[in-house]
């Protein structure tokens, strides 16, 4: 499955993800084959940063 490209469905997807199915951000990107910077910096975008101790962009 690839990810969304719109930044609000890419959160909600990317977070869900860290939530049941991941222990990092790192994990995830290399399960699905994606690009972390990409996925950083366009949730950045719309103002969401990637909080590791809560493995969830807030």
């Amino acid at each position: 499955m690839a990810l969304p490209n719109d930044a609000f469905m890419l959160l909600s997807v990317v977070n869900t993800k860290l939530r049941d199915n991941y222990d990092s951000l790192d994990a995830l990107c290399d399960d699905l084959g994606e690009d972390k910077e990409r996925i950083v910096s366009t949730l950045a975008s719309i103002g969401f940063e990637y909080i590791e101790e809560l493995n969830s962009f807030k």
